[in-house]
Formats: structure tokens, C-alpha cells, sequence
């Protein structure tokens, strides 16, 4: 919690939508959760968000006493977490999709957040994608290279642009680049033809409960820059989602909230999807606030369709 940006978070916009549309809030970490005699458990802090704070301080929230709950006993749990996917992760997905056999309503849920690590699913959707290559063998990441000779190369477990880099032709630090994200070898990274349209933005685009947001955030590289993320100093700027946009979003949205992906952020560059996001898909505020579409809204009222709760239920929010 006290790492959150209350201003910016798309997960803080989550509970003031549910708080304003009557829900409570509890608050557990990813080491909060434990199965006691076969329930799925987690320590949950009740919190209570402050009415007119300053959401640029810390003081924005106020919590109750700790307790332990099983998992079911809340009207939904929202699992959020940052990558690195890492092992924690995998067994924090576990956990929640045991909970989910218990009665409780996860979302995103555990198996369908596991079953789509966010770089990877872009290869169920190659009509959409540029020409792309996981591997981790440098002779064929070479000849990807040969072939399309401008190539961005990522690790698969990233976030917010790091470890991505832009390959030119005869770049000199090709073998350098190739060793160190593969670790010689040893590790699978994605390779992709450089996207031009990177110039325009890097364009997320959210699918909630099976439809889109009807406006994008395209984050602007900065001027010498190949990485759109803000977190990489993007500049965001919303904008209505272009008719290739919508075919894109509309094609695979029923798709993946068929198998319990609630919220879904695409990562769009030009005519091209690049990732699939389905841990903490972000720019909720950014895009409210530059539209008046009231993002979060739209997510608690799909959220409350989701779990056919009543606004006086209760929410929990595990990150």
C-alpha cells in the first residue's frame, strides 16, 4: 500500500470505484496468503479510504486490525501483482485458483493469469502480431535478425520496458546484447520486427468483461527512445480507439474473458499487438482523466455483473 501512487494507480481508482459505489474494502499481500487445513486463507487488513486527501501523501487510507479470512468469505478478490513471474507468483496462482474450488470469485483468475504469461499469448493471435520468434537459440535469433534486420528483443518476464532492446542492421553489439538477455543460452526471450508506427505511441488498449474501453492510451516514446512505457518516461495521450483498434479488441475480447480474464490490457503498436496483459493492466486515471470515461467505473460495474453481488457487498483486493 504505502508504494501505491494514489494519484496515478489504477489500483487505488479500483477502490475508490468500489467505495463509491458502496463496497469495503480489505487489503492482503501476495506472502499474506496460506492454506490451513485445505482452506485457502489470507491476512487481510480492512481499510477505509480518507475522504478528500491528498493523493500526492500517504495519508490517503486508514486501516483497521489484521484478521484471517478464507478467501470465499469476500464478495471478490482482485489480484494484482507487478512481474517479474516468477515461482512465488506461480504458487501465489495456485492458491488462488484452490480458493476459487472453495467458492471463492478471483479475478483475474488464478489458472487463466498463469495459463497467459503476457509476452508469450500474443502467439495465439499471430494474425495480429508482427513477425515474431521465441527462442533461446542465438544462431536462429541471428538469422530473425538477417531476415528482418531492424528487431526488438525482450526478456519474457519484464516490465515497464526493461531489458528491451532495439536491434539495427549490423548492429556491433549484437552478440553482447543476444549473450546477456538469453544468459548464453540458457534463458528464452522473444524477438520481433521493429515497429515503426513506435513513433505514434505504444497504445494500451483495456478489455473489461468482455468489452473495450472505447479510448487507448498511447504512450510517446521520448525522442531517441524505441520503449513507449511511461515507466520508461512515455508521455501518455488518450485517444478514441482507431477502427483497426477496435477489430483487434473486439476480436480477441470474448475470447479471453471466456476463461476468467475480467480485465485485460492490450499493448498495441500501429496495425501490431505486442503483449497481452493480464496481471495489472494500468492507465485507468490517465485515460479518465483526459476523456471523462470513467474507467474504473466500468470495471466495478463488470466486476459486480461478474460475482451478481449487491453494492453493499464486500470487495477484498489482494496485491
Amino acid at each position: 500500500m504505502p508504494l501505491l501512487k494514489a494519484y496515478k494507480d489504477s489500483s487505488v481508482a479500483m477502490m475508490r470505484a468500489l467505495v463509491a459505489r458502496g463496497h469495503t474494502l480489505s487489503v492482503a499481500m501476495q506472502g499474506d496468503l496460506y492454506i490451513e487445513a485445505g482452506t485457502v486463507k489470507a491476512t487481510t487488513t480492512p481499510i477505509e479510504l480518507v475522504a478528500d486527501a491528498d493523493l500526492h501523501g500517504h495519508a490517503w487510507w486508514r486501516e483497521s486490525a489484521a484478521r484471517d479470512l478464507p478467501l470465499a468469505d469476500f464478495g471478490a478478490v482482485v489480484m494484482r501483482k507487478d512481474p517479474p513471474f516468477d515461482m512465488e507468483y506461480v504458487y501465489s496462482t495456485h492458491l488462488l485458483e484452490y480458493a476459487e474450488a472453495q467458492g471463492a470469485r478471483v479475478f483475474n483468475g488464478g489458472a487463466a493469469i498463469r495459463n497467459h504469461p503476457e509476452k508469450l499469448a500474443i502467439t495465439e493471435i499471430s494474425e495480429f502480431t508482427a513477425p515474431t520468434l521465441v527462442t533461446r537459440n542465438m544462431a536462429r535469433l541471428k538469422a530473425f535478425h538477417d531476415t528482418h534486420q531492424d528487431v526488438i528483443v525482450k526478456p519474457l518476464d519484464g516490465m515497464g520496458g526493461t531489458g528491451v532492446f532495439r536491434l539495427q542492421p549490423k548492429d556491433p553489439n549484437l552478440n553482447a546484447i543476444l549473450e546477456t538477455l538469453t544468459d548464453n543460452g540458457a534463458r528464452t526471450i522473444m524477438a520481433q520486427r521493429y515497429i515503426a508506427d513506435i513513433v505514434k505511441g505504444d497504445k494500451r488498449i483495456l478489455l473489461i468483461g468482455g468489452e473495450p474501453v472505447p479510448y487507448s492510451l498511447a504512450r510517446i516514446p521520448l525522442a531517441g527512445e524505441t520503449r513507449g512505457n511511461l515507466a520508461a518516461g512515455g508521455r501518455g495521450v488518450a485517444q478514441e480507439l482507431s477502427p483497426r483498434d477496435r477489430e483487434i479488441a473486439e476480436a480477441v475480447a470474448p475470447k479471453l474473458a471466456a476463461r476468467g480474464l475480467l480485465l485485460v490490457g492490450l499493448d498495441v503498436i500501429g496495425d501490431y499487438v505486442t503483449e497481452v496483459n493480464v496481471t495489472s493492466p494500468t492507465c485507468f486515471v490517465e485515460i479518465a482523466e483526459q476523456t471523462g470515461f470513467d474507467v474504473a467505473g466500468m470495471f466495478v460495474q463488470a466486476l459486480e455483473k461478474a460475482v451478481a453481488v449487491k453494492p453493499a457487498a464486500a470487495g477484498a483486493v489482494a496485491a
